[in-house]
């Protein structure tokens, strides 16, 4: 995925309000851009921080600044880490489109976005004629504590919890069921859930995974002008 435009490089000075940023911008100017993201950005919303952030020319929007990357360290050197939660979806369709997603190669049509469950839609959906239906949700990893490990989830997520079970009755009806959590960083080696931020989430985990739903963790090349598929890491425990 190519940010269409260029990014500009600023300095954090506060997250608030969930969804709003403050940054000044290297050329002293001070704006206030659109946060993309309703977790806890746990070490990643520190003032003081080096961000990017696209900019957009609709005439539409309130705040044209959008917060795209953070500069994390965990003392190994600064790593660039993906905030918004928007563009995952997109990440991955388009690996699997390329495919750099095996696993999840060889099927006629990818839909995103499309009804199913209780209520709910998922990610994407790949069909085949001669295959039975794969069902991919996706989730977005950016939070890390430790050096190497990537974590999910960063907050208390019960929509989370309940995509795992709808992913397990998937698998029930006779279906294929992948969730992906796709790791915006790329400093990292593996995955751990965090089980202490959200024990409700692990157990749910397991159970899906019992159910059969696979479980993939695929982390991304990061720069300031793309973030694309990168590789798979193994999940930890």
């Amino acid at each position: 995925m190519d940010f269409p435009t260029p990014l500009l490089r600023g300095t954090l000075i506060q997250r608030y309000k969930r969804f709003l940023a403050d940054i000044r911008l290297d050329d002293g100017s001070t704006i206030t851009a659109t946060c993309p993201n309703t977790g806890s950005m746990m070490g990643l919303k520190e003032p003081g921080q080096t961000v990017w952030v696209s900019t957009s020319d609709s005439v539409t929007r309130k705040y044209k600044h959008t917060w795209e990357l953070v500069a994390h360290d965990l003392g190994k050197g600064p790593a660039l880490v993906g905030v918004n939660t928007s563009h995952p979806n997109r990440i991955v369709a388009e690996a699997i489109t390329a495919g750099r997603l095996q696993s999840l190669g060889g099927y006629a049509t990818l839909e995103r976005e499309k009804k199913y469950g209780k209520n709910s839609r998922i990610d994407i959906l790949l069909t085949d004629p001669v295959k039975p239906k794969c069902y991919v949700e996706i989730k977005n990893v950016h939070m890390s504590r430790r050096a190497g490990r990537a974590e999910f989830p960063d907050s208390v997520t019960e929509r989370g919890a309940k995509h795992l079970a709808e992913l397990s009755d998937m698998v029930r009806e006779g279906h294929r069921a992948v969730m992906i959590f796709l790791i915006q960083r790329d400093d990292v080696t593996a995955l751990s859930l965090a089980r202490d931020v959200d024990a409700t989430y692990g157990a749910a985990f397991d159970l899906a995974r019992a159910a059969g739903v696979e479980m993939l963790a695929v982390r991304c090349a990061m720069t300031t002008q793309a973030i694309g598929v990168d590789k798979l890491v193994p999940i930890k425990d």
